[in-house]
């Protein structure tokens, strides 16, 4: 250490300053801690924001000031979010054609509520069950700005994550242009959230089967296998789920059969990113195969068999051996038994005993 000087790991202003004092030496300032916001402040705040005798102008000042502080630190959104935060920005959201409201008040309560998901059924439940608030989600999914999109996709996915209701998911759904406008969120470059809130939201709807051929027909497929490879792994999951979950309606196998880099990008997904991708992919695959022998051979030419008696043998989960078996037994005429036979890194394998 430059100096040899030691310094007390509690005395944060002295160590700043031997951090400027020393920064000819590459030495950086270390960032000054946050102070945690006062949970009396928080409350206060939230007053403010919750009496309709405020003038718009104090409840905007009060929200903003609340966003500020839940994007200082996990801190300060923990200590929001045991407060009753919910309900009056669900009020400010959907006041937003009456004389109280401004736009301002509008897509900064929308932002709030896009940190602080929905988690309770009631609520969720409430506001699947107003169309016209569902709609209104879904006007600003075209909004110029991307923020707004991509709050309003967000809360969208927690009313569709929330809702216990089969019938109200399917509804939300029907929405006009919702489908379409989280398929679009898939498509905005160089906007990391918009990608995750977009592929969480499409897995969402798809888990309704009523809404999978509307999502196959907004483009989903194209929209998911050209941002594949652009996926964290939590979020890739969610992907190679949403397209095992689309290709059990026939347009959806038509549609990523038709994309020519779906069947590369699933077969070399196998064992690379988790057991779960695995599973989805191998899911897919088996969908695909099934529709078209064009697609199997395909997937034999991009290298699958080789991909699916390693995935049999590994410590992967029962579900995508038995998706892997399935396959192969599909695949048995189109690949060259021979090469296999003779390999010695599955001689003896039982796989091949059909």
């Amino acid at each position: 250490m430059p100096g040899g000087r030691v310094v007390d790991a509690l005395d944060v202003v002295g160590l700043q300053d031997w951090c400027v004092s020393h920064s000819s030496h590459g030495v950086e300032r270390i960032p000054t801690p946050k102070q945690p916001a006062d949970p009396t402040l928080l409350r206060h705040l939230l007053s403010q924001l919750s009496s309709s005798a405020a003038s718009p102008h104090l409840r905007l000042s009060a929200l903003r000031r609340l966003r500020h502080l839940a994007r200082d630190s996990d801190h300060n959104r923990f200590l929001l979010s045991s407060l009753p935060l919910r309900d009056p920005l669900l009020s400010i959201l959907f006041a937003h054609d009456s004389d109280s409201s401004t736009p301002e008040l509008t897509y900064d309560s929308l932002a709030l509520l896009a940190l602080f998901p929905l988690t309770d059924p009631h609520h969720c439940d409430s506001l699947a069950s107003h169309p016209d608030r569902i709609q209104f989600l879904t006007s600003l999914l075209t909004h110029s700005s991307i923020d707004v999109r991509v709050d309003a996709a967000s809360v969208i996915e927690s009313v569709l994550s929330g809702t216990r209701s089969l019938e109200l998911r399917v509804m939300v759904g029907n929405s006009d242009g919702l489908v379409e406008g989280i398929v679009e969120m898939l498509k905005i470059a160089g906007h990391p959230r918009a990608l995750k809130v977009g592929i969480k939201a499409l897995f969402g709807l798809s888990l309704v089967k009523q809404n999978r051929n509307r999502a196959v027909s907004a483009g989903a497929a194209e929209a998911i296998v050209n941002r594949l490879g652009e996926f964290d792994k939590c979020d890739a999951e969610r992907a190679l789920a949403t397209i095992e979950l689309l290709c059990r309606v026939a347009s959806g196998c038509e549609a990523f059969a038709g994309h020519a880099l779906t069947v590369p990008l699933l077969v070399k997904i196998i064992l690379k990113v988790s057991d779960r991708a695995t599973e989805y992919a191998a899911g897919a695959l088996l969908s695909l195969c099934s529709a078209a022998e064009e697609v199997r051979r395909e997937a034999v030419a991009a290298g699958v068999v080789t991909q699916l008696l390693l995935l049999v043998q590994s410590e992967c989960t029962e579900r995508a051996k038995r998706k892997a078996q399935m396959l192969l037994k599909m695949l048995r005429d189109l690949w060259a038994q021979d090469s296999i036979a003779n390999s010695d890194d599955f001689r003896g394998s039982d796989v091949l005993m059909f």
